[in-house]
Parts: C-alpha cells; structure tokens; sequence
C-alpha cells in the first residue's frame, strides 16, 4: 500500500514522517526503511531504522528510485514499511515538479505493494489539487 503525506513547504510533512517512522518501528516485526536526501534525520530516528541517504547511490529520477525500491525489497523479505521524504527532489531535481511522472510512480509502486505486505509513505511537497486525480486516493 502506498500513502502520500502532501503539503506545501514548511506545512510540517517531514516532521509527520519522522513520527511515523518511529512509530512504525515500534510495532514493526520486520525491518522500517527511510530514504532520504542528506543525513537530517539521523538524530531523529530511532537506531533500528535503516535510514538510507539515496545521495550516496546516485539515484535520480523515477525509473531509477523505483529501481532501487525494488531492490531493497528483492533483497530483504523482513521489510514492513519503507518512508521516503522529499520526493519530488529525488524524481525530479531540486525545484522542479512533474506531477504526471509523479502519478506514473505512485501507481508503479503500489503494484509492487500488491506482491508484498509493505506499506509505503511519501512526503510530496505540493498543495492537494495540484495531484492528478488519479493518485488522490494515496493521499493521507
């Protein structure tokens, strides 16, 4: 299952993340993964959860993010959630937004939650009605 946690910048949605994150892995019992770009929340989170920098893998647009989802979860079957913040920096470069390349992703991902039992959540810093209708059921 894929959510989106949307809201413009500064609306609280990282902060959000990290809640869940850590509430995640209390209850987890498998492995919690957060991706992020940078190390800021390496103090926020619990040490159980992998946090991984995606910076250090070079990965940059959609193909290669769902790639390395993919990845993680071909190699590690314990996996139960995995967060991501700052998507659109990770699909699309620092200030740009694609909105449809964003839907694309969105679907794809959650057809490989079909196969498994992970859920995934995204933080999105855009406003609600700048989503295509077609991925307004994964916002939270």
């Amino acid at each position: 299952m894929v959510k989106l946690i949307v809201g413009s910048k500064g609306s609280g949605k990282t902060k959000k993340l990290i809640q869940m994150v850590n509430d995640a892995a209390k209850v987890s019992k498998g492995n919690v993964v957060c991706i992020e770009k940078g190390d800021s929340l390496k103090f926020d989170l619990n040490y159980n959860i992998r946090l991984i920098d995606i910076k250090e893998y070079s990965v940059k647009g959609s193909d290669a993010y769902y790639g390395f989802v993919a990845g993680l979860l071909a190699g590690n079957y314990d996996i139960t959630d995995i967060f991501g913040d700052a998507t659109f920096k990770i699909l699309c470069g620092k200030d740009s937004k694609d909105f449809e390349l964003l839907a694309d992703f969105v679907q794809k991902l959650d057809a490989l939650t079909k196969e498994s039992s992970v859920n995934i959540r995204l933080t999105v810093s855009c406003d609600e009605s700048d989503l295509p209708e077609r991925i307004r059921e994964f916002m939270m």
